[in-house]
């Protein structure tokens, strides 16, 4: 498996997709039924491979993340080869971008010297799905990318 199994909820969600996937392995309910209770190994094989399938899909598709810790903002950009990335950092202690609060404080202070901002670019290593997903476990979630160009924007870079 080269990314991580989709959870129950996750698969409950995706289950028409499921269901075809399985058709294409030439499995029908009935089977797969079966399967699950005969050799559950041979079934949670089938779901690692749905899941990297799905994996791969979102993965490859991916273009914005945001990572929010109580003190720090890592807003990441991709294209098929680079990264680019906008950290926001508060040297106020009492700021945590965890809590709305700590954005409201961040929109009144985006220019002031409590916050630090740097930008940074790089290539891809190779696996550009692998580097993404990487973040993804680390915390960072998904987005349209709406935060990245707000700051962007606002510090015309």
């Amino acid at each position: 498996m080269k990314y991580a199994r989709l959870t129950k909820e996750q698969l409950e969600e995706l289950h028409a997709e499921f269901a075809n996937f399985l058709a294409s392995q030439q499995i029908d309910k009935n089977e797969w039924d079966q399967l699950k209770i005969d050799k559950p190994e041979v079934a949670e094989q089938e779901i690692d491979i749905f899941s990297d399938l799905v994996w791969e899909g979102v993965l490859k598709s991916a273009q914005y993340i945001e990572h929010f810790s109580k003190g720090h903002i890592f807003l990441f950009q991709f294209d098929e080869k680079n990264i680019d990335t906008i950290v926001l950092k508060s040297t106020n202690p009492s700021v945590d971008f965890l809590q709305k609060e700590g954005l409201q404080w961040l929109g009144e202070n985006l220019g002031s010297d409590e916050v630090e901002i740097r930008f940074g670019a790089k290539e891809f290593g190779g696996d550009r799905n692998g580097e993404i997903f990487e973040i993804i476990q680390q915390g960072g979630i998904l987005s349209q990318g709406e935060l990245y160009h707000q700051i962007k924007q606002i510090l015309n870079k």
